[in-house]
């Protein structure tokens, strides 16, 4: 019980911590540039601010406050995605932001190496994790009769390391967590840091 209150008392402070106002980050820079430091190696993504303006805001709220430290990529499949930024190596969820409105209608594809958010049924339920595509995945993307899911940027540098992390083992259904296409040894974001504008 008392193993309870402590949880839950620290996501509530995380959370009030994390509402306070922050500057915008290269606010002139229509594509601003993140390094995301891993386990494996180093990915550098540009954000399109330009398509994107409200996920890529939201996204660098995280970064700013180093929200995205010591995370991992929880869920990989194999030619699809690899997915992460929710959860601490002990698979605890990390606080979050509201909600954000979904823009997948801003004409950017899950292509190849494109980073979107992640989210769950409705539509506008992204709030901090987020994937890379490591294929071509048209069933993602918007149509007439469904909402798709946001892509924001792409990777510009550290091909290889996303290969590494796609390739990284998983199981079919993890009995500890409960969950489909958990890695065996969870590759891990160290940090993502904000690249200087040029």
């Amino acid at each position: 019980m008392l193993k309870l209150l402590i949880t839950r008392l620290t996501l509530v402070v995380g959370l009030f911590a994390m509402t306070s106002a922050t500057a915008e980050i290269q606010p002139d820079n229509l594509f601003p540039r993140v390094k995301m430091v891993t386990s494996v190696g180093d990915i550098v993504v540009e954000l399109n601010r330009d398509r994107a303006p409200i996920t890529v805001k939201n996204f660098l709220r995280y970064v700013e406050k180093a929200q995205y430290n010591n995370t991992i990529f929880h869920r990989i499949v194999p030619e699809y995605v690899v997915q992460g930024g929710g959860y601490t190596e002990e698979f605890r969820d990390k606080p979050s932001f509201e909600q954000i409105v979904n823009e997948s209608g801003n004409g950017l594809k899950n292509d190849y190496g494109t980073i979107a958010m992640a989210r769950e049924r409705a539509p506008h339920s992204a709030t901090r994790q987020f994937f890379f595509n490591i294929d071509n995945n048209d069933s993602l993307n918007p149509s007439d009769s469904r909402w798709g899911y946001t892509v924001f940027g792409k990777v510009v540098a550290g091909d290889e390391v996303l290969q590494k992390l796609a390739q990284t083992e998983s199981l079919p259904y993890d009995e500890k967590t409960k969950w489909r296409d958990v890695p065996v040894d969870p590759p891990v974001i160290i940090r993502i840091e904000v690249v200087p504008a040029q």
